[in-house]
């Protein structure tokens, strides 16, 4: 069998980058890496949403959960998860 050989994605990597959205009225800071600020502006644009409305969506579905994870978590598992779809 052949070894998998592991490079670095396009453009290297990249650590988390923190930016402040607003859900419901509440200012929030979220830190994601860039990888994962892409696809989630890309998932909003194809929900139609604005960004805010969909990190709002999905933390609305995090916190109903029985043991919610922190906000950022939560994105990055949607994001996987809409990946496997």
């Amino acid at each position: 069998m052949a070894a998998l050989e592991i490079v670095p994605p396009p453009g290297g990597f990249h650590g988390p980058v923190k930016r402040s959205i607003t859900i419901a009225g509440h200012p929030t800071s979220i830190s994601l890496e860039p990888i994962f600020w892409g696809a989630l502006e890309t998932a909003a644009v194809a929900a139609g949403l604005p960004l805010s409305a969909l990190v709002a969506a999905i933390d609305h579905a995090r916190i109903s959960a029985e043991d919610p994870p922190n906000l950022a978590s939560a994105i990055r598992t949607w994001l996987m998860a809409q990946q496997h779809r």
